[in-house]
């Protein structure tokens, strides 16, 4: 279902809909910020490798998902991917 997002306080309706508070947890914003931060570092060093379209970019977002996920290791999981995390 598609939730537009509108003044008037219309977000807080979004908010209510999507099960959430409208509370910022800091630490689950921390971890996003961090996988942002990564992603646009390799944005900046990468984006002459894509192809210029939108499906070459996507490829490449793709590819960098999974590397994230499931190749990298994390100094804050001890050294184990997040893909490894959530399965053990």
């Amino acid at each position: 279902e598609v939730v537009f997002l509108v003044d008037q306080f219309g977000y807080r309706t979004a908010i209510a809909r999507l099960g959430l508070n409208g509370r910022v947890d800091y630490t689950d914003r921390n971890l996003i910020e961090k996988w942002f931060h990564t992603f646009k570092m390799r944005v900046d060093r990468f984006h002459n490798s894509w192809v210029g379209s939108r499906r070459g970019a996507r490829k490449w977002v793709e590819q960098f998902v999974h590397y994230y996920n499931r190749q990298r290791p994390h100094q804050s999981l001890d050294g184990r991917t997040p893909a490894e995390e959530v399965l053990n």
